[in-house]
């Protein structure tokens, strides 16, 4: 197993190597008393390595725009796993945050709240679908799709309890395909195709919108690019506004209604602050267009030696690297030269590069993220390769989990 001063020293060294980047325009209050350095080294001694981050330190944010504690600005072409649409601290968002944390934040559902019917009535008109049931993370939201499903399968197809065999109940899947393969777009006719195969045999069509929801493919939902309707779909990330964790499963009366009370339930799900955050954020979307905001710019193929493709919907793509053109360089290298350039992406599978900045990005921005990795491919990885032997293992090897680089804790 790789000591902990190994990995120490790795991050102690990819720090220190950073290049000196100007300081951006600081916002006031920004500064911080302890170094990212200092941070970073605290997160690795006292937190779970489960996850494998670039080493950034993030001590504030507005838009688009991220500043470390040493006030080094970055344009971030992540959002938080597009948990960030709206951009970091929306005004909007932040001023219905600040309102409602002074007058309540939570009733749970054993009493009602005035915010919880609100944004019920505003999710559900939004999308079309009869109700909501409210949870926190979008781990909950696909329990809780699963277990509705199993419910419907169960009261309504009349599934047996205590047989297994091809009776299925439902079909969960991502209409564009996220941390599994990211960003896997399925052929044209793809959606359709399953919604007629599941009406056909009475199966739930499961949507899980959680990433590819709320504008982030360039439409509300990704599945209305075939205007395919799901039985249920299943919203998170951006539905909080990068402010709280908000979750949530929509479906009509026939299956929703199968959940009875006392059959699955949250203690914060649906609380008040969530829900003032949740129509806050519901209304920047439709306010600001967003889900107009697709294919503002796309990352040039000029290099097709060492880019194999680059793909997606709106502003939700991703860059596939030819790992053989750029051996031993990874994706992960990449993005450490990306970071200095001033652009915060973020590898998977070894060889993809993942680009998905808030929605509310300006068009400078973009080109700004386009013309760092064109820098990076063509001033910068010659040199790379030259100070990374082919023997050198990759920090992100191909098996490596995409958030945790666990091969690095591997024996």
């Amino acid at each position: 197993m790789a000591s902990k001063k190994s990995l120490h020293r790795f991050l102690t060294g990819v720090w220190r190597a950073r290049q000196i980047r100007s300081f951006g325009a600081l916002p006031e209050g920004s500064a911080s008393s302890e170094s990212s350095q200092h941070l970073i080294n605290l997160e690795y001694q006292c937190s779970a390595h489960n996850y494998h981050p670039i080493p950034v330190v993030f001590s504030q944010a507005k838009g688009s725009s991220i500043w470390d504690p040493e006030g080094n600005k970055y344009v971030d072409f992540l959002s938080a796993y597009s948990a960030v649409n709206q951009g970091h601290c929306h005004p909007k968002i932040m001023k219905a945050l600040v309102e409602q944390a002074q007058k309540l934040t939570l009733s749970s559902r054993a009493f009602y709240n005035d915010r919880f019917p609100v944004f019920a009535e505003r999710l559900t008109s939004m999308f079309g679908y009869d109700m909501v049931l409210p949870m926190n993370t979008g781990a909950e939201g696909v329990e809780t799709a699963l277990k509705l499903a199993r419910k419907w399968g169960y009261l309504k197809k009349k599934i047996p309890r205590t047989r297994k065999g091809d009776q299925i109940a439902g079909f969960l899947f991502e209409p564009i395909q996220g941390e599994a393969g990211y960003v896997i777009i399925p052929p044209d006719g793809y959606l359709q195709a399953v919604r007629d195969l599941c009406s056909k045999y009475n199966i739930l069509m499961i949507a899980d919108e959680i990433q590819s929801g709320l504008a982030r493919s360039g439409r509300m939902l990704a599945c209305d690019w075939e205007n395919v309707r799901p039985d249920v779909v299943i919203l998170g990330k951006a539905l909080g506004g990068g402010v709280l964790p908000v979750s949530a499963v929509l479906a009509d009366n026939d299956v929703m209604l199968c959940i009875q009370p006392g059959e699955h339930g949250s203690t914060f799900g649906g609380n008040a602050l969530a829900s003032a955050v949740a129509i806050a954020s519901l209304d920047v979307i439709r306010d600001e267009r967003l889900a107009e905001r697709e294919q503002l710019v796309k990352v040039q193929q000029q290099f097709p030696n060492l880019i194999k493709e680059v793909r997606g919907k709106g502003l939700f793509n991703a860059v596939e690297l030819n790992s053989k053109a750029l051996s031993p360089v990874t994706a992960y290298d990449i993005c450490l030269r990306l970071k200095e350039r001033g652009v915060l992406a973020k590898p998977t599978h070894d060889s993809i590069i993942r680009l998905t900045p808030p929605l509310s990005i300006s068009l400078d921005e973009l080109h700004e993220g386009s013309k760092a990795l064109q820098a990076v491919l063509e001033l910068d990885l010659s040199k790379m390769k030259k100070e990374k032997p082919d023997n050198t293992t990759s920090h992100a090897a191909a098996d490596a989990c995409d958030r945790c680089g666990r091969n690095l804790y591997a024996s």
